[in-house]
């Protein structure tokens, strides 16, 4: 402009264009990545809870030992999101402030100049005073932004936690809705979400009064960081040894120097969530490692499931303990071979311990436990899981829905007395919510005449049905399966004449 180039202009104009569309671009590309990696990392992340806490039957297990792993849907499910979208945000504004304390130290190093103390016996030179100055109030006001925001993690820790036990209760209402309104139970869950809401409350005003010690030392922070630099260079100024712009200089250098080295302060509060998450997500990682290490190592007082080349089922000396060691039951002795039917009888708690320790999620006693080697066991416990979807997947549950042929679904649906259900077969629905009790059940022994297994463990698997009705899946199962191995755990009747012997716990 100051030559009057009109060609001149237009390439500078040329250059603003290209500056702006490359802003665009690199604006973009670096959201675009920082989202991406956000992504994958919680992606990788959840897949890893998710599988140890898939794994065996652990998530079972875990609900029985010690340690903080409450609500571990909300740990994998949000805490894991926070833990991951946070770190990155983290470490994107660290990156920025890192770039800033580069560019801005070796201009303030060269705007201090060297300033000399006469300390009356000896005099002491400093190079760059401004940035030691920086360094050490940036440095103070970090560590006394640490002390005064450590109550804000635990607060955010007891606030997540009382936020997923009111989500947990309203989910646990709703799944429950039938039952509450029959027995007109409105009132008494009204005053549990108001229990679970008040500890919402109290959780909130700890996180609140955290957070006004963290905004009152912020707003101080912040206020003085506009009048200080030009306090600390003003002397020198006032002395005649720098200009008024070399001051203002100072003063600016100084203020984006101290900026980049307050990133922890002006983050306290996100680090103090993003914590609080970590910490969560760690309790449920801690607990399942713990939980593998506990079972991975031998110990008098586990049971030992083991699996010999034998086609026989044996229970040798079965001592149930309590997970805090106390004994339940002890001096359990059984044999089943093929063919066999075995009825356990007695405490109904007791005998779920025993279908639990042969299925391998109850693993505190002592005692072992012999599996045959020829098929694995089909278990049928009194409530048969349904997943959500198409009838057709939830009655091939845990395989897909094309395991079994059209023809061989309807034949065991018109068996077990459903023949209702066989137009609703590619129906999508919440069956366990649709389907009633008894439903449920007989669903549970379509199940179990499609896959045929060879053995066989039952645990009140027909209580719904009527003395008749559980007469007829009996009668189903000696028909269709006469060769099976069955251990069934059942105080009707109407089982005794379907087993050759009885165990009376």
């Amino acid at each position: 402009l100051d030559q009057r180039s009109m060609s001149g202009f237009f390439t500078q104009i040329g250059l603003v264009v290209l500056i702006f569309f490359a802003n665009i671009a690199v604006t973009t590309m670096h959201f675009k990545i920082k989202r991406r990696l956000q992504l994958d990392w919680r992606r990788w992340l959840t897949e890893q809870l998710t599988g140890q806490w898939m794994n065996n039957g652990r998530h079972f297990l875990v609900i029985h030992t010690i340690g903080k792993h409450d609500n571990p849907d909300g740990r994998i499910a949000e805490d894991v999101r926070i833990a991951t979208e946070s770190a990155i945000d983290l470490c994107h504004s660290l990156v920025y402030s890192l770039l800033l304390l580069v560019s801005f130290i070796t201009i303030l190093w060269t705007l201090s100049g060297v300033v000399t103390l006469d300390l009356g016996v000896f005099s002491m030179t400093i190079y760059g005073h401004l940035v030691w100055l920086a360094l050490i109030y940036a440095v103070s006001a970090s560590v006394l932004g640490w002390l005064i925001g450590r109550p804000l993690t635990s607060a955010t820790d007891d606030r997540q936690t009382m936020e997923a036990n009111f989500r947990y209760g309203l989910v646990n209402a709703r799944e429950n809705s039938l039952a509450i309104a029959l027995v007109h139970g409105e009132g008494n869950e009204q005053h549990r979400f108001h229990k679970l809401f008040e500890d919402i409350v109290t959780a909130w005003n700890r996180q609140t009064d955290a957070w006004a010690n963290i905004f009152i030392f912020s707003s101080g922070y912040s206020i003085l960081s506009m009048a200080f630099p030009v306090l600390v260079a003003a002397p020198r100024y006032i002395q005649g040894s720098i200009p008024l712009g070399a001051l203002m200089q100072s003063a600016q250098s100084f203020q984006q120097m101290a900026a980049a080295l307050s990133w922890p302060v002006d983050n306290m509060a996100k680090i103090a969530e993003w914590r609080a998450s970590v910490e969560r997500v760690l309790g449920l990682n801690n607990a399942l490692a713990a939980l593998e290490l506990q079972l991975s190592i031998p110990h008098p007082h586990r049971i030992r499931i083991e699996k010999p080349d034998q086609p026989v089922m044996r229970i040798n000396d079965l001592c149930l303990r309590n997970s805090n060691d106390e004994v339940i039951v002890s001096g359990i002795n059984a044999v089943l071979e093929r063919g066999d039917r075995l009825l356990i009888k007695g405490d109904t708690v007791t005998a779920g311990k025993v279908f639990r320790a042969i299925s391998g999620l109850w693993p505190w006693g002592c005692g072992s436990i012999e599996l045959p080697d020829d098929d694995p066991i089909f278990f049928m416990p009194p409530r048969p899981y349904l997943r959500s979807g198409s009838l057709r997947e939830a009655i091939c549950y845990p395989s897909g829905g094309d395991t079994f042929s059209q023809d061989e679904m309807v034949q065991a649906l018109r068996l077990t007395e459903l023949d209702e259900l066989i137009r609703q077969l590619d129906q999508e629905d919440t069956w366990e919510k649709v389907l009633s009790r008894e439903q449920q059940q007989r669903l549970g022994m379509v199940r179990l005449l499609l896959y045929k297994p060879k053995w066989i463990l039952m645990q009140e698997a027909f209580d719904s049905l009527t003395p008749e009705g559980e007469t007829s899946m009996m009668r189903l199962i000696a028909q269709q399966l006469p060769d099976a191995g069955m251990l069934t755990i059942m105080n009707q009747p109407t089982a005794d004449a379907f087993h050759q012997r009885q165990l009376i716990l």
